[in-house]
């Protein structure tokens, strides 16, 4: 007789009874959807691991440290077997059947009443995914198609279009280094929503080819702004394109908020009235050395790391950097648009204190496909700009950590 396939159906177990026998990888794989969805869960095992340990120690499920007794789940409305003991699973799977409770069994899916399907979240919604046939009940599978179908609702690429989502106003996005794999979901999905992006030239510009024809790009760099400063006209593109309804994402290089002037374009719209969200970026300070295999921090090199900006001179009357402090610390210091600053900047560094032998490493448009590391020390760094013709954008990191992995100059 041919199997049938199973009845999907979603359990409300709000305030509701959950045995759990286990408390190994199963059970902690498992207990955090239990716990988020509301179950008064009552494990029983005579041991758990470390995280199952902290669940209960932190009161989010009721442990009961001893093996499975008959009667355990007399009052469940639900019951999860992992244990490593094939006999008492059985026993455990016979009294889920006579008290008529659904019962998923880690062990042997066939002898259980219930099986967890492959689960994933996006905007509200839960997507899960079981295998019909169950000759070929295959884990790997069915969390594929888990993955494929949220990934596509995240960014953007799967979705209704009687049900397309609006983010009110504008979408301050930190699309990190450059590489457009390292954008947060979050980001991807803003752009998917929008009806304008105003993207700098730092931004991840690969995201923009993928972006559908009726999504107006803007270049900031190419704003008109007559009498208003660069900045301020990049303000009004935002409100003006936002007060006209549409969905404006300002796309920026790393994170908004780190030398990205995130928080004038914000200020700008909160006395405009136009809502403002924020998504944090990875930032380049600390990525770009990391793609370069450069640790901002290593036990035993450098328990702390400084980043500054490098756009203006040491000498420049309207800098705001420490230089000479700076110079007396012993982390890592990482510059950001400091490449035709960085011979007085180490000369600064040298001067009050620095080592002239301290390792520095410009990494020039990290995590992109024309990245490349040039190495040098605070002694030769200035030289070495000119002679390897490094050019912005690139980060420069000087200190201990540089010589800590496999490099070169590339």
């Amino acid at each position: 007789m041919a199997e049938h396939p199973a009845y999907p159906v979603g359990l409300r177990l709000t305030g509701r009874r959950v045995v759990v026998l286990g408390g190994g990888q199963v059970a902690q794989r498992r207990l955090p959807a239990l716990i988020a969805a509301g179950a008064d869960v009552r494990l029983v095992s005579p041991d758990a691991t470390p995280s199952v340990e902290a669940m209960a120690d932190a009161g989010e499920i009721t442990w009961e440290r001893r093996p499975y007794a008959e009667g355990d789940l007399a009052d469940a409305w639900y019951a999860l077997i992992a244990t490593s003991d094939t006999e008492a699973n059985t026993a455990a799977s016979a009294e889920a059947e006579r008290h008529r409770v659904w019962c998923v069994r880690s062990d042997d899916a066939d002898q259980a009443t219930a099986w967890t399907p492959a689960t994933g979240h996006s905007e509200g919604v839960t997507v899960a995914v079981l295998t019909t046939d169950a000759r070929h009940r295959d884990p790997r599978h069915t969390a594929a198609i888990r993955d494929a179908v949220v990934e596509g609702l995240r960014d953007g690429t799967l979705v209704a279009p009687h049900r397309r989502t609006r983010t009110p106003g504008v979408a301050l996005v930190g699309g990190g280094p450059g590489d457009p794999d390292l954008i947060t979901v979050r980001g991807r999905r803003l752009l998917a929503e929008a009806d304008v992006v105003i993207a700098d030239r730092l931004g991840p510009r690969d995201l923009l080819a993928e972006l559908p024809p009726h999504v107006e790009v803007i270049d900031a760099a190419k704003i008109p702004y007559g009498r208003f400063m660069a900045q301020e006209a990049i303000n009004n593109a935002l409100i003006e394109h936002a007060k006209q309804g549409k969905a404006v994402v300002r796309l920026k290089g790393g994170d908004p908020f780190v030398f990205g002037r995130g928080m004038e374009e914000a200020q700008a719209l909160a006395e405009a009235g136009i809502p403002c969200t924020v998504v944090p970026g990875i930032s380049s300070s600390i990525s770009v050395p990391g793609a370069a295999g450069i640790p901002v921090t290593h036990r035993g090199v450098a328990h702390e790391f400084t980043v500054v900006s490098g756009h203006v001179a040491p000498d420049d009357e309207r800098s705001l950097v420490d230089w000479p402090s700076l110079a007396k610390l012993t982390g890592t210091l990482v510059i950001l648009m400091g490449v035709d600053k960085i011979g007085r900047i180490a000369e600064t560094l040298v001067a009050h204190g620095r080592s002239p032998e301290t390792p520095v490493a410009l990494v020039q448009e990290g995590t992109t496909a024309a990245q490349r590391r040039v190495d040098a020390t605070l002694a030769t760094v200035a030289e070495t700009v000119v002679v390897r013709e490094v050019r912005p954008p690139a980060v420069i990191v000087v200190g201990e950590v540089v010589g800590v992995g496999p490099h070169g100059t590339a």
